[in-house]
Order: C-alpha cells, then structure tokens, then sequence
C-alpha cells in the first residue's frame, strides 16, 4: 500500500492543471468557445442534403445575372471568408458601399450585415441577390434557372422532402444557410478557454487582459467575440470622412431614427486578423492602426505601443481552422436555361 504522503501528492499532481486561473474565469464571465456541433437554425433544420445543396448555391456564379459573381465571390472561403477588398466589386464592375463582412461563424451573429438589416442567413442570403450593385437578379429569373437543370430539381427534392413546389427562391436561401452554418472555425483562444493553459502566448493572454480591462470587450463579447449589439462609430470621438464617410449613415437607414445615425452593428472579430481591411468603410488596412483607432474613438483611450501589440496577438488568437471544403461540381446548363446578362458600367 502505497505512503498516505505520496497518494496526497499523486493527487495534487493530477489536480494541478486544474486548479483556478482568474484570467479564465473572467474571460468565461465574457466570451464562451464555440460549439462543438453545427448551430442549430431556428425553422431551418439541416440534413446532408440540404447543406451540400447550399454548398452547390453558394459556389454558383449562374445565380447573378451576369453569371460572373457568386456568393464565393465576395466571401471567399479561402482568405477568411470575405474578399480582402475596401468594397465589393459586383454587377457591371460597380463598387459597392459598404466592406464585405465574414461569412466565417456569421450564423452566430445577432443579425446580419453592418446595418443588421436581415435578422438571419436566410434573409442575408436573398439581398446580395437582387441588390443591383451586387447580382442584380429578380426570384423569377433565379427560380427559371435552376428549374432549368433537371440535377438542381434532384437535389433540392431531396433536400426539401415532401414540398410541392421545392424549388423556390426561399428554399435556395435556406440551402444556402444550412450550408454557411457549417463554416465554423474554432481557434487557440476556444482551446486555452476550454482549459489548454499552452494554447494562448503570454502576449495573447497579456492582450486579453487589457481587451477586458480597457472595456474593448463591452460591444465584443460573446461566442463570437461582437457580432450583436449596435454602437455609435465615434462614441467619444467620431473619425475622420477619411474612415467615417458622412453618406453612409448606419442603421438610420433601416430605422430612420435619428440616434441611429451612424450605428452599427459591432463587428465579431474572429479571424480578424486575416480579413483585412477593417471597418464598414474598409479603409484601414492594418489590424494596430484599427485597434488604436477603436480605442481612441469608442474608448478614449491611446495605447501604448506595446499595449497595441498585445491586443492584436489576443485578436490574433481567434483565427480559426477552416473546414475543409470539396468544391462541387455544378449542374450542367440547357437550352432552357437564362442567358447571362451582363452590364459594363463605365
């Protein structure tokens, strides 16, 4: 039988990396890692079918009307999930207004765009679509073309079992929602929150400390560190035209309340660090300059070098590991299907 003083030891030893981190236990008052299953969407429930049907959408450039821009286009899945571009390019090479968010765990979004104009995927995956800088597609036209495609009538039979009439406009953009739900990227700071203590660096676990204390984490909370709530851009002190541009108000847009004039919703800043450039406007490029301009405006504060460079290694923390992805093989074209038509706006 073993001494009573080497069991007691066996047992602190095993008990060690148990034992209480104040850092931990305050971050989980404030974030929480991300599942470890695909998120639930409320009156969209997920099969296979349904998401590599919406897989097969999200990747088809035949649902803009010029046949040139896909869902891929602006959120491409193999640079964090947006463009890298100030703002999108889209229906006859025109700009849009506004830099395109991460499609990467926005099903864990409160809502979605910077304006939160559509409360879900489903809604989001609809705009782009028919918005006239983006697709510049109308329901009838995308519904006749994947009618005209004997394998998209398979697919989205078998992925909406039972309905008369499955493919429908709705029906592509809850396909396309089941599909972006799977796009989650669990990263080292979901790791070191659910106890890896060799997950974090010293300066990541440093910057998650003023990230708390400096009340960065008072709009970016949550799973998805931000992603809910809306917030004046320029709290304390409102930017330049230069980052703020006066025209694009916010929310006031889909309010039309006046203290929701240039609002918006706080961005979720995982994979921040690799989904450059920042901001609604896009015009900062450079992930420091972008966490001293948020201190300054919505905080008050000036960082400190060093403290700049603290915070980014925590932001950099939350780049995440992307799932893999097979690229689908689309349903051939028939005679029946609608001709691109494509605009050059000079």
């Amino acid at each position: 039988m073993l001494p009573l003083l080497m069991i007691t030891a066996a047992a602190a030893a095993v008990a060690a990396p148990l034992r209480a981190d104040p850092l931990r236990e305050a971050a989980a008052e404030i974030f929480h890692p991300l599942p470890s299953t695909t998120p639930a969407i409320a009156d969209n429930p997920s099969t296979p079918a349904k998401i590599e049907l919406g897989k097969a959408l999200f990747f088809d450039p035949r649902i803009s009307a010029s046949g040139v821009f896909s869902c891929y286009s602006c959120h491409n899945l193999t640079t964090g999930g947006d463009d890298n571009m100030e703002t999108s390019v889209g229906h006859g090479w025109q700009k849009g207004p506004r830099n395109a968010p991460t499609a990467l765990n926005a099903v864990l979004n409160e809502a979605q765009f910077w304006d939160g104009r559509a409360e879900d995927l489903k809604a989001q995956a609809k705009g782009p679509v028919q918005a006239g800088v983006e697709m510049a597609n109308t329901p009838p036209n995308v519904e006749a073309m994947l009618n005209s495609m004997p394998q998209y009538g398979e697919w989205f039979a078998a992925a909406f079992p039972g309905e008369a009439n499955p493919t429908s406009f709705d029906n592509m953009a809850k396909a396309i929602e089941a599909f972006e739900a799977t796009l989650i990227t669990p990263a080292p700071f979901d790791a070191w929150l659910n106890g890896d203590d060799a997950a974090l660096s010293a300066e990541a676990k440093a910057g998650l400390q003023l990230f708390m204390d400096k009340g960065c984490s008072a709009c970016h909370s949550g799973v998805n560190v931000g992603g809910h709530g809306y917030y004046p851009f320029g709290l304390i002190e409102r930017p330049g035209a230069d980052i703020l541009p006066e025209g694009d108000k916010g929310r006031f847009a889909v309010t039309e309340t006046a203290d929701d004039e240039y609002v918006f919703r706080a961005a979720p800043l995982r994979n921040v660090g690799v989904t450059a450039p920042y901001f609604h406007s896009g015009k900062v490029w450079d992930l420091a300059v972008a966490v001293e301009i948020m201190a300054e405006s919505q905080l008050g504060e000036a960082l400190a070098p060093e403290e700049t460079t603290q915070i980014v290694a925590f932001l950099d923390s939350l780049t995440g590991r992307m799932p893999e992805i097979v690229l689908p093989v689309l349903p051939a074209e028939t005679g029946a299907t609608p001709r691109p038509s494509a605009m050059i706006v000079q």
